[in-house]
């Protein structure tokens, strides 16, 4: 260790280096963690008391889209290690959409102060603090309670999420999944727009009544299983799902957007509501995931990802998920790095993410984890035999670790893993905590998504046309003409687009990072002064409201008829 280190460890006196640091160790870290690429700078390097600014712990953004673990016991400080990783890849330009569970993470919008007790802690680990607010973005799962007027609802349709992940939402077991899978299954055959919650009711009570002779050519449907499946669809209307599944769906591509000042927007998808809702939130997460996937180019390694998506609570996941849904993660894992994203799994122990998801995740950040039972203790050393340990005593550090502390190991740009290195991290350069009411309602007025979201719509689907009686005749199904694929897609992307502008005009800004080759820009409308974009957007819905309504009846319809899924199971969907 250098005079000059020794003196930013303590003023007084020098403290011995622990946990079996030496000068070769140091030196293999140093060389371990030396990025030519792009990278974010995590912290800096620590042995007990003593740190060593001189040597910087980096991830370089190009291999982030192996995904990535952070762990650490309540209050060891994972939220911040988020907050830190997100400024880093928004000052790079990469956009990031991260789960926030307590609500206190819309400090990022804001500029942070250094306070007396950050100004020691600054003083130990070399960092310039340069204070800094971020391009922030306000989400929630409609039908959920968001305490922020500019947060924008997130919905997607019954049909969008498959049944699959509706089996996952509705806690069915696997012989009531299958039976979803038919029933979704003849919806599809039948062009039926499955759009919310009173759609896939109906489409049931038809199946078990007056259509259960076509169901039965296709498998059949028992009544008790019919029954289970329906109070399941009840018990989820009442929570709120009514208002979560319909239209507009989410675009995901809405997520990949750049701010002004050329830095990437941040999502914030609120997800408070994990507690009440657990399978709704996980079954959302995969359904978007899975939406990426179809959508996104493929694009293999690259030097920075498109996109970084952060699962905080990533337990929840995989708690009563059915063997097929746990596949659909490992799946997704595996193959969205493909097309250029990257996941960050957020829990509390590395033995919440199963042992197959886990064997995908390139960087590690693990804060203290506790060994205070038989059990955590075997957890303990079970983890430290699973990373690169390079002399170290890790069990010894990953247990006296302090908050703001955690052992670090990433992927080099090579792909090589990087030593476990004990590291006092970074602090944030925006608010650590909830942001003023003024902040969060200015968010709300820039938003360019809130017009487009804020009002459900409710289309012309399965519920109107089984009640009408006007499902076309099973004898015809068979023959009708099938969508044609490739050659027709850009006319009919086309005919989608004049349809749907027909319907919405310019009240509805489009996605910022749509296909603009394909479909024309249609400018935002006009507001007069004193109005925000909350009320603009509501009160041009009801301007064209009836026009809407109508007009979506031949929408709806068109979705179900050349609805086609994903290797998912979800709905593979038209991008403007």
């Amino acid at each position: 260790m250098s005079q000059e280190d020794s003196k930013t460890a303590a003023p007084s006196a020098t403290p011995e280096a622990e946990w079996g640091m030496t000068p070769e160790i140091l030196s293999q870290i140093e060389s371990g963690f030396t990025v030519e690429d792009t990278s974010v700078e995590l912290g800096v390097p620590l042995a007990g008391k003593v740190t060593y600014p001189s040597i910087r712990v980096r991830l370089p953004l190009a291999t982030l889209n192996r995904h990535g673990l952070i762990t650490g016991a309540t209050g060891t400080g994972k939220t911040r290690t988020l907050q830190l990783l997100a400024e880093g890849l928004a000052s790079h330009s990469v956009p990031v959409l991260l789960t926030d569970v307590k609500g206190d993470l819309t400090g990022m919008a804001e500029p942070g102060t250094a306070s007396e007790k950050l100004q020691a802690r600054l003083e130990t680990i070399g960092q310039e603090f340069s204070p800094s607010g971020f391009n922030l973005e306000l989400l929630h799962l409609a039908g959920t309670e968001s305490k922020n007027p500019g947060s924008v609802p997130v919905r997607a349709a019954v049909s969008d999420f498959g049944p699959l992940l509706m089996a996952k939402v509705l806690g069915l077991n696997e012989t009531q999944e299958q039976a979803l899978q038919l029933i979704y299954t003849w919806a599809d055959e039948r062009g039926l727009a499955l759009i919310d919650l009173k759609d896939l009711r109906e489409v049931i009570y038809y199946l078990t009544n007056d259509g259960k002779p076509e169901l039965a050519k296709i498998g059949g449907v028992s009544t008790a299983t019919a029954g289970v499946i329906l109070r399941s669809v009840s018990v989820l209307d009442s929570q709120g799902g009514d208002q979560f599944f319909g239209i507009p769906s989410f675009d995901t591509a809405d997520l990949l957007r750049l701010g002004r000042d050329g830095r990437a927007v941040i999502s914030n998808l609120n997800i408070a509501c994990i507690d009440t809702q657990p399978a709704l939130v996980s079954a959302f997460m995969m359904w978007l995931l899975a939406d990426l996937f179809d959508s996104l180019p493929e694009v293999g390694d690259t030097g920075t990802p498109k996109l970084v998506v952060f699962l905080d609570e990533a337990h929840i996941l995989f708690e009563h998920a059915s063997k097929a849904f746990v596949d659909q993660v490992i799946r997704t894992v595996k193959l969205i790095r493909s097309k250029g994203v990257g996941i960050v799994f957020v829990t509390q122990e590395p033995s919440d993410i199963p042992d197959s998801v886990a064997a995908q995740l390139g960087a590690r950040i693990m804060h203290a984890q506790r060994a205070y039972t038989p059990a955590q203790a075997k957890t303990l050393e079970q983890t430290v035999q699973t990373l690169p340990a390079k002399g170290l005593d890790l069990a010894q550090a990953l247990t006296n670790l302090g908050t703001g502390e955690a052992l670090v190991t990433v992927l080099s740009a090579k792909g090589v893993p990087t030593p476990a290195t004990p590291t006092r991290l970074f602090a944030p350069v925006s608010v650590m905590g909830e942001a003023s009411e003024d902040t969060l309602a200015s968010l709300g007025t820039d938003s360019p998504l809130l017009a487009r979201y804020q009002q459900a719509v409710d289309p012309y689907s399965a519920f109107e046309a089984i009640s009408e009686g006007k499902l076309t005749p099973a004898e015809e199904v068979s023959d009708a003409p099938k969508p044609k694929a490739q050659s027709d897609s850009e006319a009919q992307r086309k005919r989608d687009r004049e349809l749907e502008e027909s319907i919405l005009g310019d009240s509805i800004p489009p996605s910022p990072y749509s296909d603009a080759s394909t479909r024309s820009q249609p400018q935002r409308s006009s507001k007069p002064k004193g109005r925000n974009e909350a009320d603009s957007g509501s009160e041009l819905t009801e301007v064209f409201g009836s026009m809407l309504n109508s007009a979506m009846r031949s929408f709806g319809t068109q979705l179900g008829r050349e609805l086609s899924r994903t290797v998912f199971g979800t709905r593979r969907r038209r991008r403007r």
